[in-house]
């Protein structure tokens, strides 16, 4: 049976307000339908579905009702990426009727006391949640690198559950916000390299597609940047699902006694060509390049500027990334840009309208854009290193 404290009951009664009330209506639910004996008090939240292209009027409708009730966060808010850059969005090739939609759902969420702050890694733009902190994030990859690679605890929060936990502050204490369920019940033995940042997403491939929700245990990765362990929970999330992670001796509970859970199954990835291939559609062309998925850091950016210097560019190149990250590298952005690349912050290939701007073949580095451009943008995907990338984006065809 859910208890609550005197205060949780005033929210849930309506004695603050409508829209606290209506928020802690579907924080209470979640919690009981999920079994939890008590909320939990979050220290900060990342709310998905951010995009027009995937919310539509009745997500407006949703989000203006809201803020008309007058619901105002209440822990640190961050928001998923648009499906545009705020500034640069003709640069980009946005059609305006998009954009002013756009606009409709990131000033409702601004009534509600969220800054225009729209990335899927907050956590490199101060939203850093500490070891153990319980937080509400939506956002597949945020919630995959938060749990995994911070140690932080949430679930895999929808669009409207992530809001309401902003509105009253709370979550339900269920899930891997519990000791018991962050212990992995899969060993995964890794008995080949993994090196490069494209083969940690074709980890992630492989191991998403065969564990779906579980949590595993890499054994036999030697090293990691924070980089490609954020690529490979984007993988992870994508392909399978897999909210939390470790890698042992590397990830902070897997320096932990017990995090494999008794009875853990155990399978073993002696090669990665699998999630290569999968990854790979049967054609040379490309048109469209995309990089930053999740944003890229201030590292990528910088590298990216570097292997176009001097440069010109035959495909359209995106680099995205939050703002706050584009505001720390002009020189980088500007070398970009004079090579003919572009680099929008705000946005991402997946929500952006890719389909109807006319990309046909897209090339990237990112296992979790492979997962979602087919079908969600309409176009066939390259996948492989930056480097190959980049070098389809200047000959305008995939690297033999």
């Amino acid at each position: 049976m859910l208890e609550l404290t005197p205060e949780e009951q005033e929210m849930l009664d309506g004695k603050k307000s409508e829209a606290v009330q209506k928020a802690m209506e579907i924080v209470v639910a979640l919690a009981n339908i999920y079994g939890a004996k008590n909320l939990v008090p979050v220290k900060s939240v990342n709310v998905s579905g951010v995009s027009y292209k995937n919310l539509g009027d009745a997500g407006i409708d949703f989000l203006n009702e809201w803020a008309e009730m007058g619901a105002k966060v209440t822990v640190p808010t961050t928001l998923n990426p648009a499906g545009m850059d705020l500034l640069d969005w003709r640069e980009q090739g946005i059609p305006e009727e998009f954009a002013e939609k756009q606009g409709e759902v990131i000033e409702a969420f601004a009534r509600m006391g969220i800054p225009k702050t729209c990335t899927c890694t907050p956590y490199l733009i101060g939203n850093l949640p500490g070891f153990g902190e319980h937080i509400a994030w939506g956002e597949s990859s945020a919630v995959c690198f938060a749990n995994s690679v911070l140690g932080a605890r949430t679930n895999r929060e929808g669009g409207p559950s992530a809001l309401a936990a902003a509105v009253c502050g709370r979550t339900g204490n269920f899930g891997y916000h519990l000791d018991e369920k962050r212990k992995a019940n899969v060993l995964v033995n890794v008995n080949c390299p993994v090196e490069k940042g494209s083969d940690f997403g074709a980890l992630g491939h492989i191991i998403g597609k065969q564990l779906k929700n579980d949590v595993p245990l890499f054994h036999g990765i030697k090293e990691a940047s924070q980089v490609q362990l954020k690529a490979l929970g984007a993988s992870l999330a994508a392909w399978g699902g897999v909210a939390l992670y470790h890698v042992e001796g590397i990830t902070p509970e897997a320096r932990e006694k017990g995090m494999l859970a008794e009875g853990a199954k155990v399978i073993s990835v002696d090669s990665l060509e699998e999630g290569y291939k999968a990854m790979n559609a049967d054609t040379d062309e490309v048109d469209f390049v995309g990089i930053g998925c999740p944003h890229a850091s201030v590292g990528e950016i910088e590298k990216v500027a570097g292997l176009v210097k001097g440069k010109k560019l035959k495909a359209v190149l995106w680099v995205t990334t939050a703002r706050a990250t584009k505001e720390k590298v002009p020189a980088a952005v500007k070398t970009i840009k004079e090579a003919g690349g572009l680099v929008l912050a705000d946005s991402c290939v997946v929500v952006s309208p890719v389909k109807s701007i006319g990309y046909k073949h897209l090339a990237t580095n990112s296992g979790k854009m492979a997962y979602y451009s087919p079908n969600y943008c309409g176009v066939t995907v390259r996948y492989g290193t930056m480097e190959e990338c980049i070098q389809a984006a200047i000959d305008g065809r995939w690297p033999k």
